[in-house]
């Protein structure tokens, strides 16, 4: 058993983390009555859809004031509901319900066997819930190995990287502690497209095509805007000719592009379908007056500010950003498509509205888009003759990034309104957070 781990590092890398996983999210949510606190803020809405369908039947969520009664329910008073004026939506997408159906059905399951309350937010419900956050974050590491492959990196390299998309970055947050946030269930699915996009563009074969239309339209399914991913089309492909090439061959073959299209309509569909049972209309603007703006970017602020600046509060992905040196020596238009790929995502999502959306730890809308800085973070440290200046550089950031997360959850990095001084008054000192010292 040592000897296989020794020459799969990789795997043993992925078992660790999925235990760490496991024993953190039991410690933390699973016992007692501290399950209640699985769900929170909007990650309500996200969940809701499963209870409306399976439990209630009910997608007008007029069960909403019901089960907000009781000890421990005030986490589910957040009211993610919206009145269209044709019927009342959920104002979240139905694609973290989707992919969680088969762990809320165990769930469900689990409760009718033990005699639990079948109100759909019990806690066989919502510890089977936070297991699926897990599941997919798991997945989304193994498909993201899978594209660290055929970009060549070594086992040894795939192994740091792995466990440094995950405890080097809000990843690990939004799977443990806000398991009910869509981004680690967009995590997964974006490495499914990337891996399999990467692999059509090697390979020809309509089967990889199939699969990334198939997750390009669950991604699109639970955060609509994230179909921007499909803009790393470019880089993917390594080239322009090999671009060129893979795309006249879809349209040579009519046939295999519609099926693909048809794949991803077949996912969009599901909310569709919900609006319109809803509402009557097939499309709905669910967020009301909420919206992006595009001619006001807050491009610098949503990369570098105290508030919730990316790169301050996940210094590893601008570390990353050094490795791009190796993308533009070896090969110019994977520079180049990278660098314009994420150009775009950034000046799209830093135009929302609330360009820091809301409470959160770090940018939490580049949670899914972290495969695109730990490529070149990869390439970088399988070429470098600095290796374990590099490592070393991995496991401070590593340590940066838990230690804020630990005081982000005992509120000495505030959710909302941090600022120069709160943050260096408050910068790394655990020693604030053990003695519960705040400064506001």
């Amino acid at each position: 058993m040592i000897q296989y781990f020794k020459k799969h590092k990789t795997t043993l890398a992925l078992l660790l983390t999925t235990i760490v996983l496991i024993w953190v999210s039991s410690n933390r949510f699973w016992g007692h009555n501290r399950w209640h606190k699985i769900l929170k803020s909007d990650a309500t809405g996200y969940y809701a859809y499963l209870p409306a369908v399976i439990v209630y039947h009910d997608l007008s969520f007029s069960f909403f004031d019901k089960v907000n009664k009781g000890a421990y329910r005030n986490n589910y008073k957040y009211d993610y509901r919206n009145n269209t004026g044709n019927g009342v939506v959920n104002k979240y997408f139905a694609g973290v319900a989707f992919v969680q159906i088969p762990f809320y059905l165990a769930g469900h399951l689990l409760t009718s066997l033990s005699s639990g309350t079948l109100d759909g937010y019990s806690k066989w419900y919502l510890i089977l819930f936070q297991s699926g956050a897990l599941f997919y974050c798991v997945l989304g590491l193994f498909f993201f190995w899978k594209v660290l492959k055929l970009f060549k990196v070594g086992d040894s390299v795939s192994a740091w990287i792995i466990v440094s998309v995950l405890f080097g970055t809000n990843l690990y947050h939004y799977t443990v502690n806000e398991s009910g946030m869509s981004h680690v269930y967009s995590f997964a699915f974006v490495n499914l497209f990337v891996w399999q996009a990467l692999r059509y563009f090697r390979t020809g074969k309509n089967a990889n095509y199939y699969w990334a239309m198939t997750a390009l339209g669950v991604i699109t399914l639970i955060r609509p805007v994230n179909v921007l991913v499909l803009l790393s089309i470019p880089f993917l492909s390594g080239d322009f000719s090999t671009l060129k090439r893979g795309i006249k061959k879809l349209f040579k073959k009519p046939a295999v592009l519609m099926v693909g299209i048809f794949l991803f309509f077949i996912m969009v569909s599901i909310q569709l379908i919900i609006y319109k049972i809803e509402t009557g209309n097939f499309i709905v603007y669910s967020y009301g007056k909420e919206g992006l703006n595009l001619l006001k970017p807050h491009f610098i602020d949503f990369l570098f500010s105290y508030r919730k600046g990316f790169f301050v509060y996940t210094p590893m992905a601008f570390l990353s950003l050094f490795g791009t040196g190796y993308l533009l020596k070896v090969n110019k238009y994977i520079f180049f498509s990278w660098a314009g790929f994420l150009l775009i995502v950034i000046y799209v999502i830093s135009s929302w509205w609330m360009w820091y959306y809301g409470g959160s730890f770090s940018s939490r809308v580049m949670v899914e888009y972290l495969p695109f800085f730990f490529i070149p973070l990869a390439l970088w440290l399988s070429s470098t003759k600095y290796k374990k200046l590099l490592k070393s550089a991995m496991v401070i950031l590593i340590l940066v990034n838990l230690i804020q997360t630990y005081q982000y959850q005992g509120g000495y990095i505030h959710w909302s309104e941090m600022n120069k001084e709160r943050y260096w008054n408050n910068f790394l000192r655990l020693d604030k957070a053990i003695n519960h010292q705040r400064d506001w």
